[in-house]
């Protein structure tokens, strides 16, 4: 793959982390504003240049609003929310504890980490670090936004099934607005309607952070499907100029004068004689010095063929002044009839400064070659200089657990160092037959000169093929010349149709692998929380089922507590009367005067009210929960193996268990209101063409209205589309239902999780189920969790009298009556599908 532009860098002009500040305005003679420069440093790290800041009463009205702005700029897990003194001494609430010209620290709680501000402030910006080795760094401008267009580059595009029709045509601003505008230009320079886009393999292109990031050429098509073609770019498509060089492809023997500090050099790349050592492909290289890299440099003739067997090519480049060298990165695009290639050796003549260098290669660059990597770095040696190891870093990259977590994208990464980066990096070759599928971790091997100290990597996938969004939960880099060990958490989509629509991420390390598992946790955590927190609402009756003991807990009449009650026990039903955050009372909902209480670290009972009742609710990754004391924290609800209370000091760790399954009664009454969460942030969801899918979000369109039919026969209806019932049918399982009996569910609980399955009482033994993709269908129950469904009550139903079908109210009978009339469907209709209310003896309620 050619460098992204995150690398390609030759001369920049110097402006600041904020672009270009804006003057003070005079609003008026008598009232100007005052503006106010700040620095934001962030807590606890020094790698982190800062963000300059100008503050006025027009930029930010509230002290909110900074800190919403600063949360954008500043990486921290859950935004910024506190700001404080460079030493952490003193917490800044309101904008005018601001003052102008000083520094402040940003941190998401109360707890901040001093930071070495002189440190910080000689650290470069994260987009220079790519080339700035040293404290003497010529400041660039801020990147663009990722995945949008930040110079201008070319791209050819060929017309769908000839291609020998192509245009080579200029990415810039104006043409690349957005993907609508960039297909009306594309109209108008092939001369034909364009209304779709493809990868020259025939892969759909379906947005314009793909076309960017694409390898340079794209299929324009109208209506008709992909035809393939040779779609061969390498004689067409030329590198566009970078500012601050005169080109960037230099033909065999170019040479220019150049003044001493523009850095000329003349380059011999020798090409093996082994047989198809030659290639198809463009040759770029990128040299690394001391100040700065060069940007990737192509070198391709005009002339005739380059890099062919046993060939020498010799080129001119002019880089600008780079510094002492001290390694080079050599690579190809991939492209052509025959792009593998084997090089031999590499000269480097530096005309200004007289000094020559010499690099064996003799590796091959070829996907189907030893690891196939189209790129290898190589150190240079410099008497004086201590010469950099190449070292093979250890890439384990985790894909979240969410449906439809996995992607077929291409993956792409760059590692940045304290000497420099790897350039951008695909992700292809792993340990696993298929690479980013849903909960899989991928292990990569990734070669290069030898970076330092890591403390960022940029990773993003190319936005093409179906299914192309990725939940990225993080990536750990292991590097084994130091033996220590990167991680880089994420836990986010790199979807355009999720979260913030990016499809590239920039992370930061954390070389303390307790912080970043502690800070991992934390989210999950968060997350869990946000999907629970209903069971504790005021006014819930609730069961606590324990796991090890297989046996829920019971409060009786002479307050002693255990763990071994069966699921009908009425001494293990609990009110919540309590509730604030995640502090509750659980009060016996048979024993009126009693609650559950921690008293000197023992679980009891004891007069509601008191302040050793007061729990404080601690939500796990598992969906279980911790009851701690709110008084005393530390002190856990406990019970050993026998479901007696204990603490942790009576028994052997694994003969306690603290964590409890929290059941809420009346979940699934009849006219409730549920959403069937399939994850800690999905749900099962109706689409608009009738299927169903597990990747909803939590929203009213994820809505389900409860029909009961028996005690454990149920329909379900979404609230969004009414009379449109899930169901399994034909070997599918769809939302496209009328209410018939393809549309009744058993209800299966599991006791170990608190979740629902869903079996077909037409097809026994079929349940509802998750494709990896999240898709809905037919499946036979197992284990893994594809048919485990989490009720979250969004409106509690009312009980039916036992035995009998649904029966709406009169008012309800009306409504319905009235809308059938409306409604009525023809006669051959009506006579072939009987409706649910005649079939079955109950009428569907209506969406409230």
């Amino acid at each position: 793959m050619s460098e992204t532009p995150s690398t390609s860098f030759s001369m920049v002009r110097r402006i600041s982390s904020e672009g270009q500040l804006p003057s003070p305005r005079q609003l008026g003679i008598t009232q100007p504003v005052v503006a106010k420069r700040i620095s934001f440093y962030k807590s606890g790290d020094p790698q982190f240049g800062g963000v300059r800041v100008v503050l006025n009463p027009r930029s930010f009205k509230t002290f909110d609003a900074l800190l919403d702005n600063l949360s954008g700029k500043v990486p921290l897990p859950f935004g910024v929310r506190n700001i404080s003194t460079p030493r952490g001494r003193h917490s800044i609430t309101r904008l005018e504890e601001l003052e102008d010209g000083q520094s402040y620290l940003c941190s998401h709680g109360r707890k901040v980490q001093p930071v070495d501000l002189d440190k910080a402030r000689r650290r470069p910006r994260p987009w220079l670090s790519s080339r700035a080795l040293s404290t003497h760094v010529q400041r660039g401008p801020a990147p663009a936004a990722p995945g949008m267009l930040r110079a201008p580059r070319r791209l050819v595009v060929f017309r769908n099934g000839d291609p020998k029709t192509r245009r080579a045509i200029v990415l810039n601003r104006r043409v690349t607005q957005s993907f609508e505008v960039f297909l009306q230009y594309l109209t108008q320079v092939m001369q034909r309607p364009v209304t779709k886009l493809y990868a020259t393999d025939g892969r759909k292109v379906p947005s314009l952070q793909a076309v960017i990031l694409s390898s340079g050429a794209v299929v324009a098509a109208g209506r008709e499907p992909f035809k393939p073609g040779n779609y061969d770019i390498q004689k067409y498509l030329l590198p566009a100029r970078l500012p601050g060089i005169s080109r960037r492809v230099y033909p065999k023997g170019n040479a220019r004068s150049e003044s001493r500090k523009s850095g000329n050099w003349k380059v011999s790349i020798i090409t093996s004689d082994l047989p198809n050592a030659g290639t198809s492909s463009q040759i770029y290289i990128i040299l690394y010095g001391q100040h700065r890299s060069s940007a990737a440099i192509y070198l391709y003739g005009t002339d005739g063929a380059r890099f062919q067997d046993g060939h020498e090519d010799t080129f001119t480049i002019t880089v600008g002044d780079i510094g002492m060298l001290f390694k080079i990165r050599v690579g190809h695009t991939n492209s052509g009839l025959s792009p593998s290639w084997h090089c031999k050796e590499i000269k480097l003549w530096d005309l200004n400064a007289g000094r020559q260098f010499h690099i064996p290669v003799q590796r091959w660059l070829a996907r189907d070659q030893e690891d196939g990597e189209v790129c290898r770095e190589f150190p240079v040696f410099n008497k004086g200089w201590p010469i950099l190891p190449v070292t093979v870093y250890e890439v384990h990259v985790a894909t979240g657990e969410l449906w439809n977590a996995g992607t077929v994208a291409n993956v792409y990464i760059a590692v940045y160092g304290e000497k420099g980066d790897t350039g951008s990096r695909q992700l292809f070759r792993s340990k696993s037959t298929l690479n980013f599928l849903r909960g899989q971790v991928d292990s990569f091997l990734l070669e290069a000169v030898h970076l330092g100290n890591l403390y960022k990597i940029v990773i993003a996938h190319d936005g093409l093929g179906p299914g192309n969004g990725w939940f990225l939960d993080d990536v750990v880099i292991k590097d084994p010349t130091t033996n220590r060990e990167y991680t880089f958490f994420c836990h986010r989509w790199l979807d355009q149709g999720e979260d913030d629509g990016k499809i590239v991420r920039e992370l930061y390390a954390r070389n303390n692998s307790i912080l970043s598992a502690r800070q991992k946790l934390e989210v999950i955590r968060k997350e869990t929380w946000a999907a629970e927190s209903w069971k504790f609402r005021k006014g819930n009756t609730l069961q606590f089922y324990n796991r090890l003991t297989g046996g829920f807990v019971r409060l009786h009449p002479d307050s002693t507590v255990d763990a071994v009650g069966e699921k009908t026990d009425k001494y293990g039903l609990f009110d919540v009367i309590f509730n604030k955050g995640n502090v509750c009372i659980f009060q016996s909902h048979e024993l009126r005067h009693l609650s559950l209480a921690l008293d000197n670290g023992f679980v009891t009972g004891m007069a509601s009210g008191g302040a050793s009742t007061e729990m404080r609710v601690l939500s796990q990754p598992n969906r279980c929960a911790l009851l701690e004391s709110a008084r005393v924290p530390g002190h856990l609800v406990i019970f050993d193996r026998h479901g007696k209370i204990t603490n942790e000091s009576s028994a052997g760790y694994a003969d306690l268990s603290k964590e409890f399954v929290v059941f809420v009664k009346g979940v699934l009454l009849n006219s409730a209101v549920v959403l069937l969460g399939t994850s800690l942030c999905q749900a099962l969801c109706l689409q608009p063409d009738g299927s169903c899918t597990g990747v909803g979000k939590p929203s009213e369109k994820s809505y389900w209205r409860v029909h009961k039919i028996s005690s454990r026969i149920c329909m379900f209806e979404s609230v969004k589309n009414a009379r449109m019932f899930l169901r399994i049918k034909d070997g599918r399982c769809d939302g496209a239902g009328i209410g018939d009996s393809d549309c009744h569910f058993k209800i299966k609980k599991n006791l170990r999780n608190a979740c629902i399955s869903l079996e077909s009482v037409k097809s026994p033994g079929l349940f509802v189920g998750l494709r990896s993709d999240g898709k809905a269908k037919p499946v036979v129950y197992t284990e893994n969790g594809s048919v485990f469904f989490y009720p979250q009550v969004i409106k509690f139903g009312r009980e039916n009298p036992s035995g009998m079908s649904v029966t709406p109210s009169q008012e309800e009978e009306k409504i319905l009556e009235s809308r059938n009339q409306q409604e009525m469907p023809s006669e051959p209709e009506a006579r072939g599908a009987p409706s649910p209310s005649t079939a079955h003896g109950f009428h569907l309620c209506l969406r409230a």
